[in-house]
């Protein structure tokens, strides 16, 4: 099953960034099913104007959060189709800025997701969620690239 999503991130990832090519390799395996939408802004209340205005109401939203919870890439996955299953659209995932997510996005996201404890830089993260995106496609068309165990 192939889902279409979108990242809205605060953000802007440089050409000569290390985590591009990466970046870049996952969103051409997806073939035209991602969006990423880059944002910059000066503070949390400006950033959250920003994801506010790129947010479908009729989407699912996953934000990402240090203080969400974890989950394996298959529960992930089952928790993207529950969620399509709810609402229409294409499921938007949301990374925030240096210090967090603003509550009001917390409240609108109907997952909120965790990389765990530690802390990611911004740009590995968003590399880390394309290939989560992309192995939760692969996991529900019950391809051979994920392995359990």
């Amino acid at each position: 099953m192939t889902f279409h999503s979108q990242i809205i991130a605060i953000g802007k990832m440089k050409a000569r960034s290390p985590y591009t090519p990466a970046y870049t390799e996952y969103d051409k395996r997806l073939k035209n099913t991602l969006s990423l939408f880059e944002l910059e802004g000066r503070d949390t209340h400006d950033e959250r104007q920003k994801i506010i205005s790129k947010l479908d109401t009729n989407a699912p939203i996953i934000a990402l959060d240090e203080l969400g919870k974890t989950l394996s890439s298959v529960e992930l996955s089952k928790n993207i189709e529950k969620l399509q299953q709810i609402k229409s659209g294409k499921v938007q995932f949301i990374i925030g800025g240096a210090d967090g997510l603003d509550d009001d996005i917390r409240a609108r996201a109907d997952l909120i997701l965790s990389f765990g404890r530690l802390t990611w830089p911004h740009m590995l993260a968003r590399v880390m969620l394309v290939e989560q995106i992309y192995r939760a496609t692969l996991i529900m068309s019950n391809h051979p690239y994920h392995r359990e165990g």
